[in-house]
């Protein structure tokens, strides 16, 4: 167990940094570091606690991740742009945030000396858009230059290599860890398991952007958070990349609005439109590395996590 630790993350605003935080609040100091274009932490019922600091900054800005970063022992970097809509209108700011983001976090890292564990967020997309049960050493794949859903994957790709680079040649003990569809309360954002779920419980019509037949492995928020912990805790990850999923969670895109109005019990009626941009047909990963090295293993079958993530959303 994690305690008497300074833990810095950016993002730490967000949904993911939410969970992991309330996991280690009660023994340790973190700090939330977040402009706040997403927030999650001001709804999360975390925000009084004595242990939390909360600091506005953006990755882009230096000098004040130095500052914020001071004293610190272990940097989570969850801080992204990043949904489909977002990255399609801003690609620019999505390439500059989550490229030239890490390089400041990597770099105020290197400057401030003594950090424990390093842990880069990356994303299942750097597999491209067909990945069946991929291991963290196949090749990555990168979309065509000018497609705007790439300007995401290929940011979070050179962020991996950059991570990797500072390990190697200055002995940043850095992770990286690659999120495959995580889900669950608090979630914000553009998710479709969220907006399936919030859609089914007023009954809504829900969109399916495409045919509906694109394949996910859809993995509970707090198995994820388990893999992250893993990740933190144990010195065999440094230097090692992992997939942080549920491999026997698998459903297409309409097989999931189908599945949540069934468990919800909803009259909602499922409707298809055009695909917004290119898509990820299909997206399972092979957790065995995890497994081997973390001892990794997800609990919170697909049912049982509609429901958890349903009653979160039916309190709010």
């Amino acid at each position: 167990m994690i305690k008497g630790k300074k833990i810095f993350i950016t993002g730490g605003a967000g949904f993911i940094a939410n969970a992991l935080a309330k996991q280690l609040l009660e023994h340790n100091q973190i700090v939330a570091y977040d402009n706040f274009r997403r927030d999650t932490l001001s709804t999360s019922g975390i925000m009084s606690h004595a242990n939390l600091t909360v600091i506005k900054g953006d990755v882009l800005d230096y000098q004040s991740l130095v500052t914020a970063m001071q004293g610190s022992d272990i940097v989570v970097h969850a801080a992204a742009i990043a949904g489909i809509d977002t990255v399609i209108k801003e690609p620019t700011l999505t390439m500059r945030v989550n490229l030239l983001g890490t390089a400041n976090v990597l770099e105020a890292v290197k400057k401030i000396g003594g950090i424990e564990r390093y842990i880069d967020f990356s994303t299942s997309e750097v597999f491209g858009n067909k990945a069946f049960k991929t291991t963290e050493d196949d090749n990555m794949v990168t979309g065509s230059a000018g497609e705007a859903r790439w300007t995401y994957s290929v940011s979070k790709l050179a962020a991996e290599h950059l991570s990797m680079a500072y390990y190697k040649e200055f002995g940043v003990p850095a992770v990286i860890i690659r999120p495959f569809n995580v889900y669950g309360p608090g979630q914000t954002g553009e998710g479709a398991m969220q907006i399936f779920i919030k859609r089914a419980l007023n009954d809504e019509d829900i969109y399916i952007y495409g045919d509906g037949t694109q394949i996910r492995a859809w993995c509970y928020v707090d198995d994820f958070v388990d893999g992250l912990l893993k990740c933190i805790e144990q010195k065999s990850a440094i230097g090692h990349s992992f997939n942080i999923g549920n491999e026997r969670t698998v459903l297409t895109i309409y097989g999931l609005a189908q599945t949540v109005c069934r468990i919800l019990e909803s009259k909602s009626k499922i409707i298809f439109k055009p695909p917004l941009s290119a898509d990820i047909e299909l997206r399972v990963p092979a957790v065995q590395k995890a497994k081997e090295i973390l001892g990794f293993a997800p609990q919170v079958d697909l049912e049982e996590g509609i429901l958890r993530t349903a009653e979160w959303f039916k309190k709010q």
